[in-house]
Order: structure tokens, then sequence, then C-alpha cells
């Protein structure tokens, strides 16, 4: 069944919110491949391009204090948050001015300032840690939730049951959204479940679990607005299988050789950028010359970015010893 959203009108700052700050995550992650490609950046890299609406509507939902965590598809995420994005592309290059000095790079960026705690290398790991995050919020007496962001393929893992389950049970404020954009790796979703409905899985749980049009970002708004107004209220979880696609492989050495041309141009047709643009054109929010100076202000920012990322400095070997442990005094244990 699809989510019962309240209808809701949306403004013209809304629109230009949501065009400008998907066009800079899709701007960002382009230049992201051209410099992987270059061998500036190095290791994995999973680019986000055709999801942006994913986290541009949950952004626009929600409210300053709730917290975000995700996959290691996750440079758009903090761009989205408001985080530097000079220090997100200085962290893609590995250098100590980077959002977490250097030491993630693309698959473990994090930015608790702004509500970001992480991407996450292992496949599911950030599951039960959002729940976590959900239940630390509910302890507190806060009325900030946890958005859990998590990959199709990472349903299949033990701990995302587990975590529906104890978040279910003790009604934790917490909204756990699949990404489906179709394909775990190069695997398809058809083929490694019966159930290829990913949001039917919190049925088992109760939980209230709702598919998502997510090429659509007024739909995302709406479904995380329901969904937060429940964990707000104390109703607890929420599963939304966001229905999105990557238009990309899914990292830089993925030729994606495993789906069709029509398929990738079929998802482009609804492309999420494209129609807010169409949104703001039809309601003359902007003229087709003030987009263009809109994204070429945007292509140069990202320059700057990229520019910042050249000039930094690696971390020194040193610093490999830094950031390992926390230091805490813990009355209870004694010598």
């Amino acid at each position: 069944m699809a989510a019962k959203t309240k209808k809701q009108t949306f403004d013209k700052a809304t629109y230009m919110n949501w065009y400008e700050s998907m066009l800079y995550m899709r701007r960002f992650e382009e230049k992201a491949g051209q410099l992987y490609g270059q061998q500036k950046i190095r290791g994995f890299c999973h680019l986000y391009i055709g999801q942006e609406a994913c986290v541009a509507g949950a952004v626009s939902a929600l409210k300053k204090g709730d917290k975000y965590i995700t996959a290691y598809r996750d440079h758009a995420h903090p761009i989205a948050l408001g985080s530097d994005p000079k220090a997100i592309m200085a962290e893609l290059y590995g250098k100590e001015t980077g959002i977490s000095k250097g030491k993630g790079g693309s698959m473990h960026m994090f930015d608790v300032e702004n509500g970001f705690f992480g991407g996450h290398g292992i496949v599911g790991a950030q599951v039960p840690l959002g729940t976590g995050i959900g239940f630390a919020e509910k302890y507190s007496g806060t009325d900030n939730l946890c958005v859990v962001y998590m990959g199709d393929g990472a349903v299949r893992q033990g701990a995302f049951h587990e975590a529906l389950n104890l978040a279910m049970t003790l009604k934790l404020p917490v909204i756990f959204a699949i990404e489906n954009n179709g394909y775990a790796m190069g695997t398809s979703v058809k083929r490694t479940s019966n159930v290829t409905d990913l949001y039917k899985l919190g049925d088992a749980y109760f939980m209230p679990s709702f598919p998502v049009d997510a090429m659509s970002v007024e739909a995302v708004h709406n479904a995380m607005a329901e969904a937060a107004e429940r964990a707000r209220s104390g109703e607890g979880p929420t599963l939304l299988e966001l229905r999105t696609y990557r238009y990309k492989g899914h990292s830089m050495s993925d030729p994606a050789k495993y789906r069709t041309k029509e398929e990738v141009e079929e998802y482009k047709a609804k492309d999420p950028i494209e129609q807010v643009k169409a949104v703001v054109l039809k309601n003359k929010y902007a003229t087709e010359e003030e987009l263009k100076e809109m994204d070429k202000k945007i292509k140069a920012d990202v320059m700057e970015c990229v520019e910042f990322a050249e000039k930094s400095d690696f971390p020194p070997a040193s610093d490999a010893y830094t950031d390992v442990y926390a230091e805490a005094d813990y009355p209870y244990i004694t010598n």
C-alpha cells in the first residue's frame, strides 16, 4: 500500500532549494567521478547520481537536531545537510582538511555537528547503529529522530531484522529508509529473495511500512514528514522503501553491464532534478537563463572545492595513532 500522506503544496522557496541542493549533489558527484578517473581520488568511490531526491526530500521534511546515518554511498548526505563541500572533497582526496581528517575517504564521512553520523563501509552495519541513536534520543527525552539509510542489499542482513524488531518493540523514533535502486552491487533484487516489495519486510513486526516513488522529491518529503510525525508522537518507527535508481555502476570499478541501456534511459526520463526544474519553469519561479546561471555558479563552486583539496596537505604519518581511542573516566572500574 502507499503511504497515506497529507496532500501538501510547496512554495517557490522549497522548489528552488530542492533544485539547487540536488543540482549541487549531481555536479559534485560528476566531478568526483572525473577525479577518480584521473587517480586524484583513490580506493572505493560510490556515486549518488540519480538518487538525490532520497536525501533532499528528507532534509526538507525534518528539523535540525534529527540525525542521519547511511552506508558508503555517502557524499550527498552531508552536502544536503550543510557540511562544507570543500571538506568533503578534501576527504575524497585523503587530505588532513577533510571532513574526517583524511582518514575516512569516500566511504566513511562524518559530520556530527550537522547531524550526520557517518557513512559505513560494512553492509548493513549502520542499521543497528542508527537504531541505537534513536534509542539515545528517546532515552534523553528529546523529540529528535534518526533516519537510517541502507541499500536494498543490506535488508538481507540479519542485523536489519534485529533492528526492526527492537525499534518496534521499544517504539523508537527511527525512520528506516531503504534506498532500493534495484541492484545490490550487480545482483538484481529479484534474484535475492522471493520478497521483492521490500517495504513488506516491516509487516512481520507490525511496523508502518510504505513504498515511495523516490524519483519524486515531493513524494519523499511527504513520506518522511508523515513518518517523522509518527516518531515524534511516540508511535515508533516507520519503514520506507525509497524506489530510486543509480545511473552509474555500484562503484567506479563497476561497468554495470548487468542492465540494459534502455532500462537506464527509462529512469533518466524520470530524473528527480529535471522534474523539479519542470515545476520551476512552469510556475515561473525562475527562467531558463537563471537556472543556467545557477548551474554555472555551482560548477565554479565545485572547482573551488577541487582547488582546496589539491592545495591541502596529506595528514602526517603520526596521525595514524590519533583518534583511535577516546579517553574517558569510568568510575566503576577499579584496578
